[in-house]
């Protein structure tokens, strides 16, 4: 048996993790034993909201609805029953979200083998894909906790005139709405007059800690999924949440905040192929919009496989996940991870936003806050009200436009080198796509490849998805962060309904938005622009992979 199995283990409910004592007592003092004395369990399951000081007291008292969501959630379930019924003939379920209102439903109907479309993209091309796909059998959730999210907005226009295109009258089209807010939101009245199905969700819950309330139920249940054993898995774990042993949350996030204090900041997040899917893309943007700010935080690392590349490193801490791991080696052949969470989803969900609240606790951060996310939205909207700024291409290799710094090597191989060697030691490199997240699927390798290359972590995400959680961490977080950001040509633009801009113009202005956002933190940044998508990737990686000869 290996070392991380036959070490002690922290259980409850049938979720079980290992390794974590391991790693907490590495420490010259024990973590766990510090937020033990100071009562933190009991308090974090009471709703305590001194436990981050007292600037973020305020934010917290209206934040840690998520302790006991679960139990409320219940209510839901007749108005759940009652949906499916009356949408029973829409068979197509297409959730437009972005951040906390997506990514957990993403998870469960994935792990759970039901089909939904999640479009969390402003590509034209991929909203087009959508739009063109089982219309007269879609129903569109559309969910935004504050009501304003401008790729919601424009999804629910794009899909609203679509339906009207498609010969139905605006009562037809509002039966194909689903809309889930938060009480008081401007879209709860856009709801009314479209004559959509309105389900509001807790408001004492923030995005990211959202998945069992309305926003992950909604679109889960509609889609085909039992919510009521997910709701049944974390009332299950709730029970150890105050206590001081037999608490596998607790375990978890002193290990998380004890790795960190070591300058163990980064976590790679590595599924252990025992049939949870896509958890680390949940788990991302919670770990990184809640710690990183402040210039502290947890870096994410979202690992393809045991195997990829990446998931190692002397300032990163590993932590594989499933739903049903035993005693042995990780499955798939790879390194054994220093810590492993296995256990049911929906004990999943409320162990990891247990144990990123322990971690804000431990670093000293409000894990409720978001205090950098608006910069890049605000960028983007002064860029609407002025134009695009002018920009030259540094120079052109083949379907590649290179936009560097001054100084800059004036060769793709070379910049990329650039881009690489400003890393240092303790620096991460993350890949930032602006484009069809299936249609350029490919893109994705880009994050094992230059792991490889680099030796350093590295991450991928989808823009603008990754605006909505390891965008916080960007801005706000460690400044040892080098960013390489790609855009793509768009041969066919789509309108936005009732705005004065495209979903290109509106893609391009959030890329530009946020390169202004990230130039002024004097870290390495690199635009390469894809002038013909599909040859361009095939161009990038041969690149990349040359790194590595």
């Amino acid at each position: 048996m290996s070392e991380l199995f036959a070490g002690p283990a922290e259980a409850a409910a049938g979720l079980t993790v290992h390794g974590a004592d391991a790693v907490d007592k590495a420490a010259a003092a024990s973590t766990r034993d510090a937020l033990v004395s100071a009562g933190v369990p009991g308090k974090l399951a009471a709703k305590n909201p001194t436990l981050w000081g007292p600037e973020a007291e305020t934010e917290a008292k209206i934040r840690l609805g998520w302790v006991d969501t679960h139990r409320r959630s219940r209510d839901l379930l007749p108005q759940l029953a009652e949906l499916k019924a009356e949408l029973g003939d829409l068979d197509h379920v297409v959730l437009a979200g972005m951040g906390g209102s997506s990514l957990a439903p993403e998870v469960i109907a994935r792990t759970l083998g039901r089909p939904l479309t999640v479009l969390d993209t402003t590509d034209p091309g991929q909203v087009r894909a959508a739009l063109a796909d089982r219309l007269e059998r879609t129903v569109v959730v559309v969910a935004s906790k504050s009501g304003s999210t401008v790729e919601t907005d424009s999804h629910r226009r794009a899909y609203w005139q679509a339906f009207l295109d498609a010969g139905m009258t605006e009562a037809e089209a509002g039966r194909h709405f689903v809309v889930v807010t938060d009480p008081g939101s401007p879209l709860e009245a856009t709801a009314a007059e479209m004559g959509a199905f309105t389900v509001l969700a807790d408001p004492n819950v923030g995005g990211r800690y959202s998945a069992l309330t309305a926003f992950g139920l909604v679109p889960s249940a509609l889609a085909g999924v039992e919510v009521v054993e997910l709701l049944d898995q974390a009332d299950a774990l709730a029970a150890s949440l105050g206590g001081e042993r037999d608490n596998p949350a607790l375990a978890l996030g002193a290990a998380l905040g004890a790795a960190a204090t070591m300058g163990r900041d980064k976590v790679a997040l590595v599924p252990d192929g025992t049939g949870i899917d896509g958890l680390g893309d949940w788990a991302e943007q919670l770990i990184a919009e809640s710690t990183g700010k402040s210039g502290v935080g947890i870096l994410p690392i979202v690992v393809e496989s045991p195997t990829s590349p990446g998931a190692a490193g002397d300032d990163v801490l590993t932590v594989s996940y499933g739903g049903a791991l035993t005693a042995g080696d990780v499955p798939g052949g790879g390194s054994e991870p220093d810590v492993a969470v296995s256990g049911p989803l929906g004990a999943q969900f409320l162990t990891w936003e247990y144990a990123t609240a322990v971690a804000g606790v431990v670093l000293g951060i409000d894990p409720f806050d978001q205090p950098n996310v608006t910069e890049s939205k605000e960028n983007t909207n002064k860029i609407f009200a002025s134009g695009p700024p002018a920009e030259t291409p540094s120079f052109t290799e083949g379907a590649i436009e290179v936009y560097a710094p001054t100084g800059a090597p004036g060769d793709l191989a070379g910049v990329l080198r650039w881009l690489i060697d400003g890393l240092g030691d303790d620096g991460y490199l993350a890949v930032m796509a602006y484009l069809d997240r299936f249609a350029d699927a490919d893109a994705a390798r880009l994050r094992p490849a230059l792991a490889e290359a680099t030796g350093r972590p590295v991450t991928f995400g989808w823009g603008p998805r990754f605006l909505h959680s390891t965008g916080q961490y960007h801005k706000g977080g460690p400044q040892v962060g080098g960013f390489l950001q790609l855009t793509g040509a768009v041969d066919v633009d789509l309108p936005v309904p009732g705005r004065p801009y495209t979903f290109g113009e509106l893609q391009a202005a959030q890329a530009a938005g946020d390169r202004q956002a990230l130039a002024g933190r004097a870290r390495p940044l690199l635009r390469l622009h894809l002038a013909d998508r599909s040859t361009g990737l095939v161009q990038l990686l041969d690149a990349v992979g040359a790194l590595r000869a």
